[in-house]
Parts: C-alpha cells; sequence; structure tokens
C-alpha cells in the first residue's frame, strides 16, 4: 500500500534532511489570509504550522472609479506586514502571496502591489481567474481523495466564484464567474432586510452568470458520470456551522468533510432573506462581518446546486492558500504529478501524522502489513463482511496505534485515540476517523464498555467493526511483539470442521523461535477469539 512513499523516506536527494517552511498568502476580496506549513518532501506532504485571517474588505471599491479605497490598503499593508513578521519568527524561507478578484479587477491593483512591494518587500502575484480556479484545484486535491470519481469544485469568493471539474487528474473545466459575496452585496442590496424585488431580481442575475461554466461543466461530463461537488470558502464553511449547530446543538468538532445538503441550503437562504443584518449577526455562527454578506454568498451556492442537481455538497477546508503550496512543490520536483500526490493521500497524510508525533514507522508498518494479511485472508473467506474501506481504516490505526507516546507512556492508547481523532488526518470523514481513533485507544488494556462515552456514540454496526478490526489489531501487534520484524511474513488457514483459525510463521532470522512473539499472542487474542468465535493458533515454520 505505502511502498512508494516508505521508499521515498530514502530516496528524495536534496531534500531528504530539509524541510522547507513555506508561508502563502491569499489577499482576497474580502479576506487577507495566510498559512504558514512544514514542507516534508519525503511523503509528500505538508503540516500546518499557522493560520491567519484578516477581514479588510478590498472589495469596498469606489463605486464611481472602481479603485481600491486607500484607507482599506494601508489596512491590508498593515495585516501584510504583521503576517511577514509571523512567518519569519515561525522560520519560513520563503513567503508568497498572490491576489485575487478585487486587485486585478481595480484600475488601481497594479499600484496596490507596488504600495505592498516597497512597504515590505513583499513580492505579489496578481493572477488571474483561471489560475485561480487552478491552485484551488490543487488545494482541493491535496485534502480530499477523489478515488477517480469526477469531482465538481466550488468555491464563493468576495468578488468571483470559481468551478472545477476535474476527477484527480487534469482539470477538465476551470471558470472564474464575477459573482461574489462582497460584490454583489454591494452592487445588487440596498434593502434590509432584502426585498421580494431585490431578492428575485439577485436569484436571476447569479443564474445568469453561472450558466456559462454550469454548460461547461455539463459538457465535459462522459455519459453515465455521476459527479460529487465540494465546496470550499467562507460561505461554505459558515452553512456548514450553522447548519450542523442546528442540527446537533453543538458546533462541529470539525468542519472538514462535512456533508451539507441542499435543502438544508434552501432553507437557510429562506431564513436569511428574512432577517435584518442585526438579526443575522446573532444567529450562532455568524459573525457580524460575514452577517452583511451571507445572503448573496448562499444564493450563489443554491443555485449553483440546483442547476448541476446536486443533493448534497462535501466542505474542503484546503482552497487557494494550500493549492499554492502544492504548486510551489510541484515547480521545486516535490510531486511527481498531480494524480501521484492525489492518489495516495489518505496514507500520506497517515505518515504525516506518525512523523508528527515520533511514531516508530518500522513497528507501525509491519503491524499494518500484518493485520491487512489477515483482514484480507478473512475477507476471502468470508468470515468478516466488513467493506473493503474498512482494510484502510485498520491500516491507519496500525501505523498510529502508538502515537499517545508523544504525550505520555503511562495510558498512551487513550493519548493516541485524542492524537488522532483531532489531528489532521485528510482523506477521511469524521465517522471515519473516529473509527481509526476507537481503533487505536482499544489496541491495549482494557476493551470497550458501556462507560466509554466515545465508544458508545457509535452505531450498533460501527461498533462491531471497532470490535472485529480492534481484535485484529491486537494480534498483529502481538507479532511484532519485540518491534524488530521478527515475522516476516504470515499464512493464515482457517478449518471450519474445528472452528480454528491457525497462523503459520515465517521468522525473518533463522533459527529465531519467535518464543515473546507467541507468549504476547496468547495473551492477546482473546478478544479476536471472542469476536469471530473461533480458537486462533499460531506456530513458527521454517
Amino acid at each position: 500500500m505505502t511502498d512508494a512513499i516508505l521508499q521515498n523516506l530514502n530516496t528524495v536527494g536534496k531534500y531528504s534532511q530539509q524541510r522547507p517552511i513555506l508561508a502563502a498568502i491569499d489577499i482576497g476580496t474580502n479576506s487577507l489570509h495566510m498559512v504558514i506549513v512544514e514542507i516534508k518532501p519525503e511523503l509528500p506532504a505538508f503540516s500546518v504550522i499557522a493560520r491567519e485571517k484578516d477581514t479588510v474588505r478590498l472589495g469596498d471599491r469606489d463605486p464611481n472609479t472602481g479603485n481600491l479605497n486607500a484607507a482599506i490598503m494601508e489596512k491590508a499593508i498593515a495585516a501584510l506586514g504583521r503576517y511577514q513578521t509571523i512567518a519569519t519568527s515561525l522560520g519560513a524561507q520563503e513567503v508568497i502571496a498572490v491576489a485575487t478578484s478585487a486587485t486585478r479587477e481595480a484600475p488601481n491593483g497594479h499600484e496596490f502591489i507596488d504600495m505592498i512591494d516597497r512597504a515590505l518587500g513583499l513580492k505579489v502575484d496578481l493572477i488571474s481567474g483561471v489560475e485561480e480556479a487552478r491552485r484551488i484545484y490543487l488545494g482541493v486535491l491535496s485534502g480530499l481523495e477523489f478515488d477517480n470519481i469526477p469531482r465538481i469544485s466550488i468555491d464563493i469568493g468576495g468578488g468571483s466564484t470559481e468551478m472545477i471539474l476535474g476527477d484527480s487528474e487534469e482539470p477538465r473545466t476551470l471558470s472564474s464567474t464575477k459573482i461574489g459575496a462582497v460584490r454583489l452585496t454591494s452592487e445588487l442590496v440596498t434593502t434590509d432586510p432584502i426585498s421580494d424585488k431585490e431578492f428575485t431580481y439577485l436569484q436571476a442575475y447569479i443564474c445568469g452568470q453561472l450558466e456559462r461554466s454550469i454548460e461547461e461543466i455539463k459538457a465535459n461530463l462522459k455519459p453515465g458520470e455521476l459527479p460529487q461537488m465540494v465546496g470550499t470558502s467562507g460561505t461554505i464553511e459558515t452553512a456548514c456551522t450553522i447548519i450542523g449547530r442546528e442540527k446537533a446543538g453543538v458546533l462541529p468538532s470539525r468542519l472538514h468533510g462535512f456533508q451539507l445538503q441542499r435543502k438544508d441550503v434552501e432553507q437557510l437562504v429562506q431564513k436569511m432573506r428574512r432577517l435584518s443584518l442585526v438579526e443575522r449577526s446573532q444567529v450562532p455562527g455568524l459573525s457580524e462581518r460575514r452577517a452583511e454578506i451571507i445572503l448573496p454568498g448562499l444564493l450563489i451556492l443554491l443555485e449553483a446546486m440546483n442547476a448541476l442537481q446536486m443533493e448534497s455538497l462535501l466542505l474542503c477546508e484546503r482552497s487557494l492558500r494550500e493549492g499554492v503550496i502544492v504548486d510551489w512543490m510541484l515547480s521545486h520536483g516535490l510531486v511527481e504529478d498531480r494524480l501521484r500526490y492525489q492518489s495516495s493521500i489518505k496514507e500520506r497524510s497517515t505518515l504525516k501524522i506518525a512523523d508528527k508525533y515520533g511514531v516508530d514507522i518500522r513497528h507501525g508498518q509491519k503491524v499494518a502489513e500484518l493485520a491487512v494479511e489477515i483482514f484480507n485472508y478473512m475477507q476471502t473467506e468470508n468470515l468478516h463482511s466488513h467493506a473493503p474501506d474498512a482494510r484502510r481504516y485498520l491500516w491507519s490505526a496500525a501505523i498510529l496505534h502508538n502515537s499517545g507516546h508523544f504525550v505520555s507512556h503511562t495510558s498512551h492508547h487513550k493519548h493516541s485515540y485524542y492524537l488522532i481523532r483531532y489531528g489532521e488526518l485528510l482523506g477521511y470523514n469524521e465517522l471515519e476517523i473516529e473509527i481509526i481513533a476507537n481503533l487505536a485507544r482499544y489496541h491495549r488494556k482494557t476493551m470497550p464498555k458501556k462507560k466509554h462515552e466515545d465508544y458508545q456514540s457509535l452505531s450498533r454496526e460501527n461498533k462491531l467493526l471497532v470490535c472485529q478490526l480492534g481484535s485484529i489489531l491486537r494480534v498483529a501487534i502481538a507479532l511484532d511483539r519485540r518491534t524488530i520484524g521478527a515475522v516476516q511474513e504470515i499464512k493464515c488457514d482457517f478449518q471450519s470442521a474445528t472452528g480454528t483459525f491457525n497462523l503459520q510463521l515465517s521468522p525473518t532470522t533463522a533459527h529465531d523461535d519467535c518464543h515473546l512473539e507467541l507468549w504476547s499472542l496468547d495473551f492477546k487474542k482473546s478478544w479476536f477469539e471472542q469476536e469471530f468465535n473461533m480458537k486462533l493458533m499460531a506456530q513458527v515454520v521454517g
């Protein structure tokens, strides 16, 4: 599963002993954003060190000339100066800045870029709408696994909306439309709450502006393809926050991977159109500044989903800034191609977390190899009915089961749960991460109990999944008791007549009787025997 990745650990060349720290800044129409990351060329991947955001509203331009406002430009430059200071303090070797819709459309946009250069010595790339869409696509690729399914990504900014159709290879379509939450609010909304007349016009205007992008996407879908939709940006994150809070009663612990339903977006639009700005500002999860522009942003999302007949959307927290990072990695030869970078996202993300917490990767890989071998055999023999995706949960849990040592040896299995549950494990949704964290939680000590709230919150089906995969994980850990890879390989054999599951162990070193591994297996096999209602036996051969 990870041979190429593990091979890269030793073959990256000049970057093998170097992990560049990079800062990427997005000078947007509504906000300034910065992300600071540590590049890990050997995976290849990156870890987020820090994030910064300031809502400066460059999109509030002079209505007569279209120029950027002088006071707002000064505010933006001050924020960028602070970003530089933060980036330097965290060891960033390079700061990459890009400017988007508001700056590229303003007559004095280039003057603003020159002001930044003179004041800060910061070079800013003014990128086109299509180039913005391309980098958004790279950012989404780094955060979600496409599985070669076509995905329609939508990024609703302050001044423009980017839409991309891709399936993890080169994007099929890249479009940028001049409709955004700030632009539409300033140009088309004058009533508070919005009048029916203005709302109807706004809706029609958005539909007309989106039409070309929508038709281009439809034209590039192959017969029979069923695309899925991915959303990025502050508008969509805010919608997920509000809807998630209303449904669950609390703010979702992790927005990445949140599933947003079209019917919920429709209800939220209807709710927001009837509220005044003051009333919108009081909605939990909606800041005062976002409340000013939320309705047009939501309406863009709703009309795009309607036109594409998308019933749901998956939130991706990675977008333009992260795409700038990936683009830098591509240009420096750290990613062979987009497909390779995309296809192993779950594995890369798991290995990145393992590296972060000092996990013994060779031990984790051996445990994962043994666990997956048992899983595969049992699947072939119909000894369990879990979907193939469960194999990935087992693999990630095996790699990360000892990550809790980073906190403390005592009760490290509990610490492993926390680090996995709240770490940036990309490619998995929140439920999948919960399952993986529970598997690591129960790799030692007690089995699940009624008082364990995190386990009890799972469905009956997922409890069974945790118990059965967890019992396999314990067997695999026992078979690498000395953490030296003493067992080179295993062969499984189930005797249905006697209900016996036999393991034949081939030692890595000749004449090694693997006594400690066999002892550990006898100690840990009871959960496996209980879950699968069979007797587990093992012997060393060869």
